[in-house]
């Protein structure tokens, strides 16, 4: 199925990001990889797969003019990523598929996994790839993993909002990020009983997704990447070098 592809790349509340001043470059979304900006590369991703409409969340004058350039959807921000993507679901509605600039290896097919492999009974879906799969891709790259009781997991950039109720996700998905290197607080915001399962090793990262789901009033649901590379974005210039690297070789 088709749908819009969001593609978030506000600049940082700070103004300040590692990349961009590597690069020398207003915004790291401009930095290349393969003679490509690194956004080129996810709307490019995105068309490819059949986005109906391919919008970008921008707030940076340089950015803006690569938006046009590419004859992308300009859209604002907010003070936030959720907020940003609550701005755009406002104008596309259901259903939204969201990732970021800087999801520089980003590919088509697994944009079509993910929707394919959300439940038809979801409001949302995240991709998330097991540690396995990202060091078998990237030997040695260097990620945030969240451990739960079946493995060590990273996040995708990839989000599904394929209900009208998926908006209601958004401020819990911000608190579930700002907590990515605290699994516990995740824990402890879905009850007792899990928390107690997640101490116990037993919460598993497809439950605790689910019983995040259902602690909002939502169904939200786990897609697994088969791909590790799906969970490789730019946030540091090793970063930068290791996408370029893997770009090259593919």
């Amino acid at each position: 199925m088709s749908a819009p592809v969001l593609i978030l790349a506000g600049s940082r509340p700070d103004g300040l990001d590692p990349i961009a001043t590597a690069e020398d470059v207003p915004h790291k979304a401009l930095a290349r990889v393969g003679g490509l900006t690194l956004l080129e590369r996810a709307v490019a991703a995105a068309r490819a797969w059949g986005a109906s409409e391919v919008l970008v969340a921008a707030n940076n004058p340089a950015v803006e003019d690569e938006v046009r350039r590419l004859g992308a959807t300009l859209l604002p921000t907010a003070s936030g990523p959720s907020g940003s993507v609550a701005l755009a679901f406002e104008r596309t509605g259901a259903p939204l598929l969201v990732t970021t600039a800087d999801h520089a290896l980003l590919e088509p097919g697994w944009l079509a996994a993910l929707v394919a492999g959300t439940p038809a009974d979801a409001d949302v879906s995240l991709m998330l790839a097991r540690r396995e799969a990202v060091e078998a891709a990237a030997p040695g790259s260097q990620r945030t993993w969240l451990s739960l009781a079946d493995g060590d997991w990273s996040g995708c950039n990839l989000f599904y909002l394929a209900s009208a109720a998926a908006p209601t996700a958004l401020a819990t998905w911000r608190r579930v990020e700002a907590d990515r290197k605290r699994p516990w607080r995740i824990a402890a915001r879905l009850g007792w009983g899990t928390l107690w399962n997640f101490l116990r090793g037993k919460l598993t990262m497809a439950e605790a997704v689910a019983r995040i789901g259902q602690r909002i009033g939502i169904t939200a649901a786990l897609v697994a990447a088969t791909d590790g590379r799906a969970a490789i974005d730019v946030d540091k210039p090793a970063d930068l070098a290791l996408v370029r690297a893997l770009a090259e070789a593919q």
